[in-house]
């Protein structure tokens, strides 16, 4: 038997990096989406699969396991990626909003006409739909309609053939979005990040130097570590092409904000930010930064409380991928037994910014 796809929806113009996150979070709902190679053991296997996670550069993918065996793999023994996965019932209608909604042009359908399309009511839709894909209706094909846009601003359209082509009504509507959904304007965006500019500068603290880079719009990096050139690096990696200033006068102020936040004190309500992510990771971001002070969360908590119960993984990785250390307080998710898990700035910062914050609060 062939692996059945089932919940394959969320492969759309996904390229083999975006994959291999799914690997790395263990993501079943793309089970059926591909599979994955890996060369050093000659072995094709489910995104999921529980085996250890093999490095990037050793790893293949397939659409199907027909085409993974042409290659001279063989299946795994641990995830069985030529079983049948039963389908959840829910997929056909979802698959069929899903079709409408990327075949629309001007605007999105209505969840009367997505209910009417599927042959199922508008609530149960857009419940269904949630479900299935993590996001709205509405956020899918703002989603769509922004993939469109960067494809044909990488493709070296203008700005304003591509702002109608990816379906704009018009260019203020984007510009309006833009520090939001790419982090830089169109044209920026369409030249990987030449001609933004980020203003760096650094603060001591009880936890070693910490890193802020800000766009005009808002701060867009936070970092902590001992070196200074290799945190401009650990910036420079996110915006390869963008113009790096660094300008210790001018952030001055934004600066002891951010570095407050190692002694404990929250931020402060209108701190502007200026950061990047999927719809996933946002309402993950979000919901670190519901937890009140003093306090933590499990990261099964986290992906209950945005109602994904089932991707702890992907929470994890969204953590993991926060931008804005300390404003977005990844360090407040801990391990389901209480245990501390993995920090990108290290577990020991992790540990004092918890302690710190439980002080703070008077916890």
């Amino acid at each position: 038997m062939t692996a059945t796809t089932t919940t394959a929806l969320r492969d759309t113009d996904m390229d083999d990096d975006a994959r291999y996150r799914v690997v790395v979070a263990r993501d079943k709902s793309f089970d059926g989406a591909f599979v994955v190679a890996v060369r050093t053991t000659g072995v094709y296997c489910r995104p999921y699969c529980p085996s250890r996670t093999p490095k990037r550069e050793n790893v293949s993918f397939f659409a199907t396991p027909e085409e993974a065996r042409k290659a001279g793999y063989r299946a795994c023994r641990r995830c069985k990626p030529d079983d049948s996965v039963a389908p959840d019932p829910r997929l056909d209608a979802v698959r069929t909003a899903c079709r409408a909604i990327e075949s629309a042009e001007d605007e999105c359908p209505s969840l009367e006409a997505l209910g009417a399309a599927a042959g199922i009511s508008p609530f149960h839709l857009q419940r269904g739909f949630k479900a299935v894909m993590g996001i709205s209706p509405r956020q899918y094909w703002d989603a769509r309609r922004l993939g469109r846009l960067k494809e044909n601003l990488k493709s070296g359209e203008g700005v304003a053939m591509a702002l109608y082509g990816a379906g704009y009504g018009s260019s203020s509507r984007l510009y309006e979005k833009a520090g939001a959904q790419l982090g830089m304007t169109p044209a920026s965006y369409g030249k990987g990040g030449e001609g933004a500019v980020i203003a760096y500068a650094f603060a001591d603290t009880s936890l070693d130097r910490v890193i802020v880079g800000a766009t005009k719009t808002g701060i867009c990096f936070v970092g902590i570590g001992r070196d200074d050139a290799a945190l401009v690096e650990e910036l420079r990696g996110d915006f390869p092409r963008a113009t790096l200033a660094a300008d210790p006068g001018g952030l001055g102020e934004t600066l002891e904000e951010v570095a407050g936040l190692l002694e404990g004190r929250e931020p402060h309500a209108d701190l502007p930010l200026d950061i990047r992510g999927t719809a996933f990771q946002r309402q993950v971001w979000q919901a670190l930064t519901d937890i009140p002070m003093g306090e933590t969360r499990t990261y099964a908590e986290l992906a209950a409380a945005i109602g994904r119960p089932k991707a702890i993984r992907a929470v994890g990785s969204a953590c993991a991928n926060n931008p804005v250390s300390l404003i977005v307080p990844c360090h407040r998710a801990v391990g389901t037994d209480g245990t501390l898990r993995g920090y990108r700035w290290g577990l020991e910062r992790k540990r004092s910014l918890i302690d710190t914050e439980a002080r703070a609060a008077g916890k």
